[in-house]
């Protein structure tokens, strides 16, 4: 069973300078065991570690690390933009800006919009929803036989539960999951020359569509208001205020790309850790009730879906024994402080029972936390349910196929068959 261990700022040695270097495309190449041994030979040294030039960033690797810059957002800025490369002002000014570029009152009042339009009825709707979503993409699995997972099932359950919790028409859902596929499909990937050149116009024009979508709807959902989120958020008041069109698409973009991409990587990833390990599923199998909810936080951990965010030093400050002048890059490294050692005792291994589980898979706390971590955990269980009491011997074929992203941990496919081995 896996514990936190007692005085989590242990002596850290010095260490060489690492061989591995983060901001080589090749090191995202590399197996991600490779990677991950990286990670714990940077979090053996004494000091983050700083990457590249121009402006180059700094590596925050340790859990202890991660967790306080994120509660620290004065020092630590998520504004110009926590990708690389940072979203382009005119882009910003077309689309709208996404809550997670945002900072103090700005983004606590969009924040703020968004939870209040969460309301009770609309959740335990969401709740019925998600189960009877689960249940209808398991029985079309069963009967349709497919041999990847990810598009036939990983990719389904997120995808149609936001869909029906926006409340998008579902005549235009499969224009919307191509558009999110174009979208995210580069991101964090290192490319040629010829498709750099054509990948933003592409991943533009999918951003572009999906406004769209969303201005007519919101329009429409003005003039005649429903039971579904969309109507909520453009008839809130809160201080008066709603979201307008922009605001709406900027926010649909972000939970389509990161809530759909994040939770079918997860689930994907959870298949395969279960697979893997027959006595952490048939221990799961044994009180799916019982075991549930550690299992979906062990999974996250596990997997880590999110691999890293990037911050802007704000103000002149210290962490982790190193002093950050403003305008320096930091990266937060959530798939390294998911494994530090200081936190996790074993942490490679996969442990269902592990408690406390403290991991970093929705963020690291403060204003930034994951507004959709809920949702994602009922998505989980409620599908690992439908999978392993439905299915038999269902498992995965192989080893995921993984895209070399530096940003998330994105399984491109995954083979299963429904025969025991």
């Amino acid at each position: 069973m896996g514990r936190e261990i007692p005085g989590q700022a242990a002596a850290r040695p010095a260490a060489h300078a690492p061989e591995a270097d983060l901001s080589d495309p090749s090191f995202w190449r590399l197996p991600r065991p490779a990677r991950l041994a990286a990670f714990a030979e940077l979090r053996a040294r004494d000091t983050p570690v700083r990457f590249g030039d121009r402006p180059g960033f700094y590596a925050l690797v340790r859990h202890a690390d991660v967790a306080e810059a994120s509660r620290r957002p004065r020092d630590f800025a998520s504004a110009p933009g926590v990708t690389t490369p940072e979203p382009a002002s005119w882009a910003k000014a077309v689309f709208g800006n996404s809550m997670v570029n945002m900072d103090g009152a700005e983004h606590a009042t969009l924040r703020r919009i968004v939870a209040r339009s969460f309301t009770p009825r609309l959740l335990a709707a969401t709740e019925d929803n998600v189960r009877e979503v689960a249940r209808r993409i398991v029985g079309e699995m069963l009967a349709g036989r497919p041999q990847d997972f990810v598009p036939s099932v990983a990719s389904r359950m997120p995808f149609e539960v936001i869909c029906d919790l926006m409340g998008v028409p579902c005549g235009a859902r499969a224009e919307i999951a191509a558009r999110i596929d174009q979208a995210s499909e580069n991101v964090g990937v290192q490319r040629g020359l010829r498709s750099r050149l054509r990948m933003p116009g592409r991943g533009l024009r999918a951003l572009a569509h999906m406004q769209l979508v969303m201005a007519g709807l919101a329009r429409e959902r003005r003039r005649s208001p429903r039971g579904d989120l969309i109507s909520a958020l453009v008839c809130a008041d809160v201080g008066g205020q709603a979201l307008n069109s922009r605001q709406l698409g900027a926010f649909f973009s972000l939970l389509l790309v990161a809530g759909v991409e994040t939770t079918r990587n997860a689930i994907a990833h959870g298949l395969s850790l279960l697979s893997e390990h027959p006595d952490q599923r048939a221990l799961l199998e044994s009180d799916f009730d019982g075991y549930a909810d550690g299992a979906v936080e062990e999974i996250v951990r596990h997997s880590t879906p999110i691999i890293q965010f990037r911050r802007t030093v704000a103000a002149e400050c210290e962490l982790g024994g190193h002093g950050f002048r403003p305008g320096e890059k930091v990266v937060l490294f959530y798939a390294s402080a998911n494994r530090d050692e200081a936190v996790f005792d074993d942490p490679d291994a996969f442990d269902i029972t592990r408690s406390p589980n403290p991991h970093l898979g929705y963020g690291g706390g403060g204003p930034h936390h994951c507004l959709g971590a809920h949702l994602a955990r009922q998505e989980m269980k409620a599908l690992f349910r439908e999978l392993l009491t439905r299915t038999g011997g269902l498992r995965t074929v192989g080893a995921p196929c993984l895209v070399d992203s530096s940003f998330d941990n994105r399984v491109r496919s995954l083979r299963f068959a429904f025969e025991a081995s």
